[in-house]
């Protein structure tokens, strides 16, 4: 049996069942190193190697999660949910309602997007922009599957389909792979290849919206970082000098993440400006320094699980690689496909999809693939575009739905934000449904008639 696959099938079955996803990410990574023939020593000492990959991407959810929570203390958010539950009302005109639920969507879908491209900040701003608007998404009686799948489509499809920021990324990593595997390719050809599965993408996130996830559903309105039954709403009162404190530390944040890449130091930046205000408020006799504690604490409590999931998944990945088994099952690939382009496009992006989800990183799937997918394609007759379409494809395929995957992980720990979000059900499952799939379908279209 090939390592990949029982590693894969373990963590995704074990996810299902509500196994907490870290616990699923051990037992996967276990279960495929004694698949490949090592020890179990062996095996824990990959695993322990692997946990150091994705600790920088750990520490920056954390910093972000304190400075999400340093934000509520300035009392920014809660006086735009105030305005915004004003504006929509818990009573009145259902039109109004529907109409003030359609724009909330829309805008969180270009946030989403432009988060891949105009300011790539990738998942930087879910902790800044989610957690405050959940009270308006009770309010609206709002699924926040719909909100999942809306967010992971515009964490993902952009980087598939255009190229700029991390798209230019993807493409980059795309057209250079192919040419070191004996396939020249223009990058502007990628677009045009990746435009159908795209297409499937957004068909899949219509159907999402539009249908599966357009009744309401009722949550409880519980306190921001808390997950018992106690209701009382806590309650940041605000003034003009805190709410301009809170804008210019998110401005100071968007703006040094853009410029140095770095979440942790963007993040780190924006807490020492509310820091001083709060500094500077304890000596005026207005606020309490001892804030900043709690703020820093409950901040890092919300976004622990990303931050446990990511270092684990690292721990998989490392011991996915080592096993030598992904190799082994792209090539085991042309023995399968024979001469059926059908046959091949669609086994070759299974392929892609096991090993995304269990890596969780397209990016890093890409030249994994790469080396055999190419001479494999220009055996069977796929033309250079169709290549494109099965590569790029296969790469992305797992990217939404894969536990692992900060696409995933990134909306859930904001819809979590108050403990009645599940990462597996709410998320996974949700974007799994109607991005992968439609994604898969259109991508084998696309290598079949390109």
């Amino acid at each position: 049996m090939n390592a990949v696959v029982i590693a894969v099938l373990v963590m995704l079955i074990l996810s299902l069942f509500r196994v907490h996803v870290v616990l699923a990410l051990v037992t996967g990574a276990i279960a495929g190193g004694l698949t490949a023939g090592f020890s179990l020593n062996e095996t824990i000492e990959f695993f322990g190697a692997g946990l150091g990959a994705n600790a920088e991407v750990a520490l920056s959810y954390a910093m972000l999660g304190a400075f999400a929570v340093a934000i509520s203390f300035t009392g920014l958010p809660n006086m735009l949910v105030k305005g915004a539950l004003k504006i929509v009302g818990r009573e009145g005109d259902s039109q109004a309602r529907k109409l003030s639920k359609v724009l909330l969507l829309l805008i969180i879908l270009l946030v989403s997007i432009s988060s891949q491209n105009v300011i790539p900040i990738h998942i930087a701003f879910i902790p800044i922009l989610i957690p405050p608007l959940i009270k308006v998404f009770n309010a609206l009686m709002i699924d926040r599957r719909a909100v999942a799948t809306i967010m992971t489509f515009g964490l993902k499809a952009p980087y598939i389909f255009l190229p700029f920021g991390f798209g230019l990324m993807f493409h980059t990593i795309v057209a250079d792979n192919m040419a070191e595997s004996g396939m020249e390719i223009e990058l502007a050809m990628i677009p045009q290849a990746l435009a159908l599965p795209v297409l499937g993408m957004v068909l899949g996130l219509g159907l999402a919206v539009f249908v599966t996830y357009r009744k309401s559903r009722n949550y409880q309105d519980l306190p921001i970082g808390e997950t018992n039954d106690n209701n009382k709403e806590t309650d940041f009162s605000y003034s003009l000098s805190s709410v301009l404190i809170g804008a210019a530390s998110i401005l100071a944040v968007l703006i040094l993440q853009y410029n140095t890449e770095s979440m942790i130091f963007s993040a780190f930046a924006g807490l020492v400006i509310i820091y001083i205000y709060y500094t500077v408020m304890h000596f005026t006799g207005k606020q309490k320094i001892s804030a900043t504690e709690t703020m820093m604490t409950d901040g890092m409590k919300m976004m622990a699980f990303i931050g446990f999931v990511m270092i684990a998944a690292g721990g998989f990945a490392e011991v996915v690689r080592e096993t030598g088994h992904v190799e082994t099952l792209v090539a085991t690939v042309s023995g399968w496909v024979g001469e059926s382009k059908a046959t091949a496009a669609l086994i070759m992006l299974i392929v892609g999809l096991l090993i995304t989800m269990g890596i969780g990183s397209s990016f890093s799937t890409i030249p994994i693939i790469t080396v055999i997918f190419v001479p494999l394609a220009a055996a069977i007759g796929f033309s250079p575009l169709a290549t494109i379409a099965l590569i790029g494809t296969a790469g992305a395929l797992g990217d939404a739905g894969s536990p692992a995957s900060d696409s995933t992980l990134g909306p859930s720990a904001g819809l979590n934000a108050d403990g009645q979000h599940h990462h597996i059900w709410d998320t996974c499952v949700p974007t799994f449904l109607h991005l992968n799939i439609p994604l898969l379908i259109f991508g084998w279209i696309a290598a079949i008639i390109l």
